[in-house]
């Protein structure tokens, strides 16, 4: 295989966001030519005037940016070329391989219902498919493809293994409207073939129209490309994917649920494509290992938990400083000092969160206002006793070193002298603390927070003891 022949296109129609199963189609067609040193690009189909917008091409062009995964080159905008779209399909007329076609929708409807009523299935037999003439000269027509009716078509589909359809099951498809537009079954064809597409790589759900494409790719005498039908994306369940099952936007798996683009990017790779036991694979390895034959058959599940474990390990492995930034945006913004207390947190802090939102969350204790609310589990470890070793601890905490080591050693000195286990005096103090039972390491807490506030959360505690707690 020529390094220089590989070229992929990811085409997405802009009528909303981009779709988690079209990232996973795009990052296949950015890796393929990326891996044989192809290229890869582009192409909007926006031909569909009424639902494409400007906020939906929008949307796909940040969901690639935000993977990296960006066409080479600027985008290819479909509707721009509808002339190029029409000259190809007088061409066809030319060539025999295409023609005017003059049956009114009147008529197409009253074939259609009465292949219902028979219960035969409907297909277009044009008495206008061998003739020249019009009914009129004005008349209204559309331009239809001249199907073959003897034979079969062959794809050797680099996922799906050969495959082969009956020709005269092949309808005699519409290329131009009546109005002189294009439809999207001959732009698809003119525009891989002028973008110098060799490999197109896209869902199964295409994979009947591929038949259909070739006859026009055929009548034309251009090169074939060479396809491969990926498998789609089902739930948990085996169902196909949909709203039920979760985010469908890329953009929701970043704002919503807090992944970050690194985890995405690998978790999508290993949805239906796999490389022995490799689960964690960075972009480099990626590139390297990518090929298109270990693409399963089968769709892939979704599974959520896989990649909160995958996300939990890229967020592990980030730059404090970088996730830092991430939070501060999730939380509306921070001022500078806040921020590189942030920054500073970030070790103990990303140690235990499997998303943006957890990170924020397990956040919250350096930020929050005095006195600190409790949640439930909380309260239940500052009964009485507890509130009164708080006032032990805050004793001995007023003249230790402010350090790690420091604030464990007074801490641990009380604990022998009062006889107890070192937990119990770390729970309540945790929930003095941070308002919760689970937290960082305590003694991190501690030196975060500082001495000053950390003694006054605890006096907080302590002085509920004078309010009736």
């Amino acid at each position: 295989m020529s390094a220089s022949t590989i070229v992929t296109r990811f085409a997405p129609s802009p009528t909303g966001y981009l779709h988690i199963g079209g990232a996973r189609t795009a990052l296949f067609n950015w890796l393929f030519a990326r891996h044989h040193g192809g290229k890869y690009l582009l192409r909007i189909e926006d031909t569909d005037r009424a639902r494409s917008t400007p906020e939906a091409i929008e949307a796909i062009l940040d969901g690639l940016s935000w993977l990296d995964i960006s066409g080479d080159g600027e985008p290819h905008f479909q509707s721009q070329y509808e002339e190029r779209h029409a000259e190809v399909a007088h061409q066809l007329i030319e060539r025999g391989a295409a023609y005017r076609c003059y049956l009114t929708p009147e008529e197409l409807t009253r074939r259609r219902e009465e292949a219902q009523a028979q219960k035969k299935p409907f297909r277009i037999v044009s008495e206008w498919r061998d003739r020249a003439d019009a009914p009129a000269p004005d008349a209204p027509f559309v331009v239809r493809l001249k199907a073959p009716r003897e034979g079969e078509t062959v794809i050797e589909d680099l996922v799906q293994g050969r495959v082969v359809v009956r020709n005269e099951e092949l309808d005699d498809f519409v290329l131009l409207r009546s109005d002189g537009t294009p439809t999207y079954m001959l732009a698809v064809v003119v525009d891989d073939h002028d973008m110098g597409v060799t490999h197109v790589l896209r869902g199964d759900d295409h994979l009947n129209n591929a038949f259909r494409q070739l006859v026009i790719v055929r009548a034309m005498g251009w090169p074939e490309p060479t396809y491969g039908h990926i498998p789609l994306i089902h739930g948990a369940d085996g169902a196909k994917l949909s709203k039920r099952h979760g985010a469908l936007g890329v953009d929701a798996y970043r704002d919503e649920m807090g992944i970050l683009p690194e985890a995405l990017f690998n978790y999508l790779l290993r949805l239906g494509w796999g490389h022995g036991d490799d689960e964690i694979i960075s972009r480099e390895q990626a590139i390297e290992w990518f090929d298109i034959d270990h693409v399963g058959k089968s769709p892939s599940r979704m599974d959520l938990k896989k990649l909160e474990n995958v996300n939990g390990h890229y967020i592990r492995h980030a730059e404090d400083s970088r996730l830092a930034v991430l939070v501060a945006a999730r939380r509306g913004g921070l001022e500078a000092e806040d921020l590189a207390l942030l920054e500073r947190a970030m070790p103990e802090l990303k140690a235990r969160a499997k998303d943006l939102n957890e990170l924020s969350a397990n956040a919250d204790f350096l930020f929050a206002s005095r006195p600190l609310a409790l949640d439930e589990k909380a309260a239940g470890l500052l009964d009485g006793d507890a509130r009164q070793l708080l006032g032990r601890l805050h004793a001995a905490l007023s003249t230790a070193e402010w350090t790690h080591d420091g604030t464990e050693s007074a801490v641990k000195a009380l604990a022998e002298a009062e006889g107890l286990k070192l937990g119990k005096l770390a729970q309540p103090l945790r929930a003095a603390l941070t308002g919760r039972a689970t937290s960082p390491g305590i003694f991190d807490v501690l030196v975060l927070l500082g001495q000053a506030e950390s003694l006054a959360r605890i006096a907080d505690q302590m002085n509920e003891i004078e309010h009736g707690a």
